[in-house]
């Protein structure tokens, strides 16, 4: 043989196993063995992360109940006299005027001169000059809601009746008045002239009237 034609055998001989060896196994197309396909290895997942739960949120703060918060004033009262106070020598202009010169009685007069309402309670309280002692009462007066109103501008009258002339008695030209209050008010005594007034133990004076009629007929 031929060294040429030995040459093309041997590398036909080397291409054939080549070709072999490459080739594809029984198991994909020629049928060798059996191989069990490689099972896929499991990749470890990341344990699960709790998500932080959310901060509580805070309450809102209570609210105060209905019975904390101060009653509401009521309405004004509808009584007219709910805030009329008893008059004051302050609230007050004083006259007094000879009623009967036999007996030497005279007419006391007060005129509210403010701007609003006051009563005259009970029985003005008479002083004479320097003399000790005041006139006593005459008569009855009414209760504080019964008691004489006087609006701005209006009068109110008393009778003072004059004393018996005696060995012991006195006379003055002038006496002092304040208002009887119901409380311990101090007030400037109100003067009025009463020339030859006798002063004796006869002196007296009645409770508030709304006419000079009534208050010298007691």
């Amino acid at each position: 043989m031929s060294t040429v034609r030995r040459t093309v055998v041997v590398l036909g001989a080397l291409s054939a196993l080549a070709l072999t060896g490459c080739g594809p196994s029984e198991d994909g197309a020629g049928g060798g063995t059996d191989v069990p396909p490689a099972t896929p290895t499991a990749v470890p997942t990341a344990p699960a992360t709790a998500s932080p739960s959310a901060p509580p949120k805070p309450s809102a703060p209570a609210k105060p109940s209905a019975s904390a918060k101060p009653p509401k004033p009521g309405p004004p009262s509808t009584d007219p006299d709910y805030d009329v106070f008893p008059c004051n020598t302050g609230d007050l202009t004083f006259t007094a005027s000879l009623a009967e010169p036999t007996t030497s009685s005279y007419l006391l007069k007060v005129t509210n001169k403010t701007g609003k309402p006051c009563r005259v309670l009970g029985h003005p309280v008479v002083t004479f000059g320097a003399l000790d002692g005041q006139a006593k009462k005459r008569g009855s007066a009414p209760g504080i809601e019964e008691a004489i109103r006087l609006a701005p501008g209006q009068s109110a009258y008393a009778g003072l009746m004059g004393g018996l002339k005696s060995g012991t008695s006195k006379t003055v030209s002038s006496i002092a008045l304040t208002m009887d209050t119901e409380s311990d008010l101090v007030q400037a005594p109100l003067k009025a002239s009463t020339p030859g007034l006798t002063v004796a133990t006869g002196n007296s004076v009645t409770a508030w009237m709304d006419n000079a009629e009534d208050a010298l007929s007691l």
